[in-house]
């Protein structure tokens, strides 16, 4: 019995000295709550990189790169490589070495939050540009946020980016709680539309700017005659079909231009008559691509526009095509003004640091801090939230169905807005 005692004893005095070498429990990060369309997974709690040592500093992009989407997801990460490449000379006067670190987030957001994850396991890595879809970003920002990581987004435009509140995430670009009311003002009063049929991609972004296009039509008496969301990429037999019934006098997309351009063909070749219209992920030329004639007149709403509109943007445009061999696409400036925002925030944390090596929160202060930057398509300051203080929201027409021509697309109204 007492032998017996001796042994149980051993034991629990083992497990106390295991338990106590064991490390201590993390707490998991809270869960990404993805707006309604999206299906984010679930995600713990990025482990903590150690702080970054030596002079070597990274900036990473996360944009789709491969995939139907990745004309605008090229483009934002070779204009956050141009920036980088013409705008890190003071960095290196102060003796640190800077290089971009691309990730192709496939417009998933699997593969955002999977890719976040290995950003913040670098230490070298202290501020982030992207990405192109808010249903993206959205669940991808909760790792950035546990890491402390600062983040500037060039497209994202669902208000949940920045109306969560997390001191690391910015956006240099208009929210579509103002996207999709300038459009259907512009709808109703420059177009003369009095009915609707509003299709969408089931996306928090071509949801949400849908949502936000159909709450301002019923309070201004535009008759929404159908609301349908479709993952659907090739045969929109289904959604043609009700359209055609209902007659509408406007058919809103709310998405991206790989579906966009597709449906509105079928479309067309179906019988369809009204006219088209949508936000700025139909902003780029592979719309006319897929489109062809059913495009040419349509109208939409962007955050951006084509690079040209910026009266800052001549050389940006010469320096691109020579360094890329390919035209410039929407959010490719916007692109080459969040990389000077990252670029700008970090050096001002190092001179704060002493010129040491900052911490990733410190740059997230100096980002958020940021007021008046010089960017090529315009002044930038941050408010409380992270959205820029003003921003401009452009309506275009398709001019060609020649995807050479996209860039000719005629600006027909700009508005400045303050951020909501």
């Amino acid at each position: 019995m007492r032998r017996h005692t001796l042994v149980v004893a051993m034991f629990l005095i083992l497990a106390m000295v295991v338990s106590a070498c064991a490390p201590a429990p993390q707490p998991a990060a809270p869960a990404a709550q993805p707006a309604a369309g999206d299906s984010a997974p679930a995600q713990e709690a990025a482990p903590a990189a150690p702080a970054a040592t030596g002079n070597l500093i990274k900036i990473a992009t996360q944009s789709p790169l491969s995939g139907p989407q990745s004309v605008l997801g090229t483009a934002i990460k070779n204009g956050a490589q141009l920036s980088l490449e013409q705008n890190s000379g003071k960095l290196q006067e102060m003796g640190f070495t800077v290089e971009l670190a691309p990730y192709d987030d496939q417009a998933t957001p699997d593969t955002g939050v999977a890719n976040a994850s290995q950003i913040v396991a670098d230490p070298a890595v202290l501020c982030m540009v992207g990405h192109l879809n808010s249903g993206v970003m959205i669940p991808s920002m909760e790792v950035y946020h546990n890491a402390g990581l600062a983040a500037v987004s060039p497209a994202n435009t669902n208000p949940t980016v920045t109306e969560r509140g997390y001191a690391e995430i910015n956006r240099i670009v208009g929210r579509d709680d103002v996207q999709g009311v300038v459009g259907e003002t512009f709808a109703r009063e420059e177009m003369g539309v009095k009915s609707v049929y509003i299709v969408h991609d089931k996306t928090s972004y071509g949801q949400g700017v849908a949502e936000f296009f159909r709450q301002s039509a019923e309070a201004n008496g535009m008759s929404v005659l159908g609301f349908e969301g479709t993952e659907e990429q090739a045969n929109f037999d289904s959604i043609i079909t009700p359209i055609i019934a209902a007659n509408p006098d406007l058919v809103y997309f709310g998405g991206i231009y790989s579906q966009a351009g597709i449906l509105f063909k079928q479309a067309r070749d179906k019988g369809v008559t009204a006219q088209f219209m949508g936000p700025d992920g139909l902003d780029a030329s592979e719309l006319a691509s897929l489109g062809g004639d059913a495009v040419v007149g349509m109208y939409y709403s962007s955050v951006a526009g084509p690079a040209n509109v910026y009266p800052a943007t001549e050389q940006f445009i010469a320096d691109y095509e020579a360094r890329f061999g390919e035209q410039t696409q929407p959010f490719a400036a916007q692109a080459y003004d969040a990389m000077g925002i990252c670029l700008q925030g970090i050096e001002r944390a190092i001179e704060a640091n002493g010129g040491q090596m900052p911490s990733r929160q410190q740059v997230a202060a100096e980002v958020r801090a940021t007021a008046g930057y010089p960017g090529i398509t315009g002044e930038v300051t941050f408010n409380e939230k992270g959205d820029k203080t003003v921003a401009t929201y452009f309506v275009l027409q398709v001019a060609s169905a020649d995807p050479a021509l996209w860039n000719t697309n005629e600006v027909i109204k700009s508005l400045d807005i303050p951020a909501p």
